[in-house]
């Protein structure tokens, strides 16, 4: 018989409020990163939110820290939106993958992209998030963001600084803010830096043109 498809589904609570669905998640099963992470890195934020972004999963940091982009590529994200006039209270941060997979080398714990079947195992929970905060814009930073919300049809070379509709809403793709800190010298940072902030910039005026 096939295996079954891992998937968090059934470690969602009844009640859906933030405080529920975070506390249900700190025992998710739903697929084996949970063996090797420390804790779930569940998303942060006000259930107001008027944008959610999302990343890939958590990092060494986030890992330990137990909360979403508060290591280097956090420090990057939250610079753009300070530079942009966004408070980092009124968004709502979070990953399409809510345990850290990494691998080790030497005494370090070096980041994994998560496979496909991973992520779709932890959809549920960003789905449900979705849900309740109900954003007018949906941040989707990577491609395993990007092909999280949006599927196959969306690519991030091809499709960075767009805004494209989905069944989750108005999503702005771009690349992750980890991709600022892998350009080459000062020069290139900078570049990848002011690329990345534009992308968000059209995201801000999407918000104004609909409001």
């Amino acid at each position: 018989m096939p295996a079954e498809a891992e998937t968090a589904e059934p470690f969602l609570p009844r009640e859906r409020g933030l405080p529920q669905l975070r506390a249900a998640a700190e025992t998710c099963r739903g697929c084996a990163l949970y063996e090797r992470a420390t804790q779930t890195v569940f998303g942060a934020g006000p259930a107001s939110a008027e944008i959610v972004l999302v990343g890939e999963q958590p990092g060494d940091r986030e890992d330990l820290e137990g909360r979403p982009f508060v290591g280097p590529a956090g420090r990057i994200l939250f610079r753009a939106l300070d530079d942009l006039g966004i408070a980092r209270d009124e968004v709502y941060v979070t990953n399409a993958v809510k345990h850290f997979k990494w691998t080790a080398k030497g005494k370090r714990r070096i980041h994994q992209t998560p496979r496909a079947s991973e992520v779709r195992a932890c959809l549920p929970w960003l789905d449900a998030e979705i849900a309740l905060i109900r954003p007018r814009l949906i941040a989707c930073l990577g491609a395993t963001a990007v092909e999280a919300l949006l599927g196959p049809r969306a690519r991030v070379i091809q499709d960075r600084g767009r805004v494209l509709e989905s069944g989750h809403g108005a999503c702005l793709i771009t690349v992750h803010p980890s991709s600022v800190l892998r350009a080459q010298g000062e020069a290139g940072r900078r570049a990848a830096y002011d690329a990345f902030l534009a992308d968000l910039r059209r995201g801000v005026e999407f918000l104004r043109r609909s409001a």
